[in-house]
C-alpha cells in the first residue's frame, strides 16, 4: 500500500488534481469578488500549485546504490 501511495503516478495525477482544485477554488471566489490582496494570493496559490506540478515531472529520480 506505501508504494502505491509513493509511486510517481500517484505525484503526477495528485499535482494534476491539486491544479485543478486551486483553480477552482480561486476562481470561485473571483467570481463572487475579491479585493486586491485576495488576487495576490489567488494568483500566488495556483503558480505554487503549477510550480508543484512542474517540480513532480521534472526533478530528477534519485539515484539508486548499486
Amino acid at each position: 500500500m506505501v508504494r502505491l501511495i509513493r509511486s510517481p503516478r500517484v505525484a503526477e495525477w495528485g499535482s494534476a488534481a491539486l491544479v485543478v482544485v486551486a483553480s477552482l477554488v480561486v476562481g470561485r471566489y473571483a467570481a463572487i469578488g475579491m479585493s486586491p490582496e485576495q488576487w495576490a494570493c489567488g494568483v500566488f496559490s495556483v503558480l505554487g500549485s503549477v510550480g508543484v506540478a512542474v517540480m513532480v515531472r521534472a526533478w530528477p529520480a534519485p539515484q539508486r546504490a548499486e
